[in-house]
């Protein structure tokens, strides 16, 4: 007998198999803006490549099937060996190929931070676990150039573009990666109550025994580790393999079961006398790794608007292919004004990263105090906007968008970690005011920036003002901290909109956001808003 059959009917096409860099106005005007005019070409490449429906799979297949530990062979043999879908494989091997591991430090050049700032951002909508081993190694390599020995034996093979997953010791690999391990079972951002202790070696080595409650990576080359000494907690390198070609007793206790960045295998490892090295001065561990935090800090903002982008992209596309109430969803007016707000966070999300990783290739005196002063803050209030965004871009796509055969749902289990990762919210905003009470010329590089668009908009410069008036008023209260990082942040996107956005889109901005009309949820910008442009702007694939 016959089957009676249906028609499958008002369903969008699946988005892919388009370029990412060229379907995007905020990241190419954002790029040319920052400093990276002379990488157009590669990040048109780059965004062709990743935005093929044969990548995006790639990241949906490391994510069904992710890692799985293999701690010992047939025969009994302790290996600690970590096992990854051939998916997994690919998207790295793309990566180090970019170079988004150690593109500015090998290749150093005006724009450098905001050229791979671009491409980690595109990278990012593709698949986010894959991004901490290169987030990791991009952070490491300043801190490891400090030590004369470590720089000669390890950073050529670091600044490689040749991806090697090997396991076996570090002189016979093509390429290398670098993870870190501070968080121990007794306490996250509270660092200094760390147990794992380092006790010299007599060959010049130090001996770690302890744990670490999220050790990222494991099955990588090495690790940057805080552990207790006699002058106090301090940094080690922890290489995979000992210098004498044996395995290093960095026991993996088990892979975390995490809510998301499932590809990425996080760990629980004990030390049992673990072969390290000393890296940088003993007793000063924190400032010495910090300095990697500050480069992961920045792809946290870059990786949240990675996925900030791809969640609205999705939505978009779906709206302009699906129909009800006899309409293109496009058309109807409260989804017009849901999408228009979603595609004003992004573009302001991305001229905020950008921005931020110009900061990290300018060296005077101001662009670094506006760095240590806007990273915290950047990575606060964007890494929470991430999870908002990617509900309300969910709801859009409807049932569709809550399937684990679609992407929305694993953008938005993925939001959470850069909020976590490298120092919470709060945090982060406690980390803003030390910026400020450590340095006068914190604010002061704040009100360099914020000048430019002084007298373009009312809203803004009442917010401005206000702003200031705060900073002027002395030591803010810690329990408002989250409340000025967050002001920080908004002044910053406003003035840059205000100065290099279509003027309709600075003034749904700074009305919508900084005149106090700001209904707090997607989908209530003013009426006068330029919605059609906003929209038209998110996703130029049509």
């Amino acid at each position: 007998m016959s089957w009676p059959t249906h028609e499958v009917m008002n369903q969008s096409p699946e988005l892919g198999d388009y370029n990412l860099f060229e379907a995007d106005a905020a990241l190419r005007e954002a790029a040319n803006r920052e400093g990276a005019a002379w990488a157009s070409d590669a990040l048109r490449a780059t965004g062709a490549e990743l935005g093929r429906t044969e990548v995006f799979e790639a990241g949906r297949l490391a994510n069904t099937y992710g890692p799985v530990l293999n701690a010992f062979d047939a025969r009994g043999h302790r290996i600690d060996q970590v096992e990854f879908h051939p998916a997994w494989h690919e998207l790295m091997r793309g990566i180090v190929a970019r170079g988004f591991h150690a593109s500015p430090w090998a290749e150093p050049r005006p724009g450098a931070h905001a050229a791979r700032a671009a491409g980690y951002l595109m990278q990012a909508q593709v698949e986010a676990g894959s991004l901490c081993p290169t987030t990791m190694t991009y952070g490491a390599i300043p801190a490891l150039s400090r030590d004369p020995l470590l720089a000669r034996d390890w950073l050529p093979r670091l600044m490689s573009r040749d991806y090697d997953p090997r396991d076996v010791p570090f002189a016979l690999k093509r390429g290398g990666l670098i993870g870190m391990g501070m968080t121990e079972k007794q306490g996250g951002s509270d660092v200094r109550a760390n147990t794992t202790r380092a006790e010299p070696d007599g060959n010049g080595g130090w001996a770690l025994t302890g744990h670490k409650w999220f050790f990222s990576c494991p099955q990588i080359d090495a690790h940057l580790v805080l552990a207790q000494t006699p002058s106090g907690l301090s940094c080690f390198f922890v290489p995979r393999w000992r210098p004498d070609g044996t395995k290093n007793p960095v026991l993996v206790q088990r892979l975390k079961d995490k809510l998301g960045n499932r590809s990425n295998a996080s760990s629980e490892v004990e030390f049992q006398g673990a072969y390290a090295s000393l890296l940088g001065e003993a007793g000063r561990g924190v400032p010495t790794i910090l300095e990697m935090g500050t480069y992961t800090r920045l792809d946290c903002v870059l990786g949240t608007t990675g996925l900030m982008r791809q969640a609205l992209s999705r939505a978009v596309h779906h709206a302009r292919h699906r129909s009800a109430f006899g309409a293109m969803l496009v058309a109807q007016p409260l989804m017009r004004n849901v999408l228009a707000d979603m595609a004003l966070e992004v573009e302001a999300a991305i001229a905020l990263a950008l921005r931020l990783a110009r900061a990290f290739d300018e060296h005077d005196d101001a662009s670094q105090h506006l760095r240590r002063l806007l990273t915290p803050a950047a990575k606060y209030w964007i890494c929470k906007r991430g999870p908002e965004l990617a509900a309300e871009a969910m709801e859009v796509m409807g049932g569709n968008g809550y399937v684990e055969s679609g992407a929305h749902a694993r953008i938005y289990r993925e939001m959470p970690v850069n909020s976590i990762w490298e120092g919470s919210g709060n945090v982060m905003c406690l980390d803003v005011m030390r910026a400020l009470a450590r340095s006068p010329h914190a604010a002061d590089a704040l009100a360099a920036e914020l000048a430019p668009a002084t007298g373009r908009n009312a809203d803004f410069d009442r917010f401005v003002g206000t702003l200031h008036q705060s900073l002027r008023a002395g030591e803010p209260d810690p329990a408002s901290a989250r409340r000025l990082a967050q002001n920080v942040v908004l002044a910053v996107q406003g003035a840059l909109l205000l100065q290099h956005a279509p003027a309709g889109i600075a003034q749904a901005f700074c009305r919508s956001r900084l005149a106090g009309d700001w209904g707090y949820s997607f989908g209530t910008l003013p009426a006068a808003s330029d919605l059609d442009r906003l929209i038209q702007r998110a996703l130029q694939t049509e």
